[in-house]
């Protein structure tokens, strides 16, 4: 498993902007691409945490993901499963879902002038017929500091922890 600020080579599409900080993750599973993308891609299996929703932050009754639709996010930075600790409220579009191509992408609804953050979500299979999931995710505009000097280690190990579990969920 890799966990970086900034990729090497990578089936990753090119950012579309750069800022002052990058999350990133690489994980090779010992599992079909088809059986990982099952797993990534059906948000009904995380609902606590993530939940596709219309403009008005209510859950649809439909939640399959698809571009132009809505994602509301709960999450624990650090990565727990301590419902005791706190989450953190994410509200992002998707901008891109692809079942053939394995690709995802969000991006936040927040004011560009104060952040601007694109996570994209890539499978590809590797020469030894394993799935690599690669994850990363650019922070721009004045918001990214903040990010970068008080978040950057946390988003890092939440990462590495997504890496992780899709690996377990789909190696069973």
């Amino acid at each position: 498993m890799s966990t970086s600020s900034s990729p090497p080579q990578s089936s990753l599409p090119e950012p579309s902007y750069t800022g002052p900080f990058t999350a990133y993750v690489s994980v090779d599973i010992d599992a079909p691409v088809d059986k990982v993308w099952a797993v990534l891609a059906d948000f009904t299996k995380y609902p606590e945490c993530q939940v596709i929703v219309d403009k008005s932050k209510k859950p649809l009754e439909d939640q399959t993901p698809a571009k132009g639709k809505y994602l509301l996010m709960q999450t624990h930075i650090p990565p727990t499963l301590d419902d005791s600790v706190s989450t953190t409220e994410a509200f992002e579009q998707i901008t891109h879902f692809d079942d053939v191509t394995h690709r995802m992408a969000w991006q936040n609804l927040l004011p560009s002038w104060f952040l601007k953050a694109e996570r994209w979500q890539v499978l590809s299979t590797t020469e030894d017929g394993k799935t690599r999931y690669e994850s990363r995710e650019v922070f721009g505009s004045i918001g990214a500091y903040l990010i970068k000097w008080f978040l950057s280690a946390k988003l890092l190990q939440s990462f590495n922890a997504m890496g992780e579990a899709l690996k377990a969920r789909s190696e069973q």
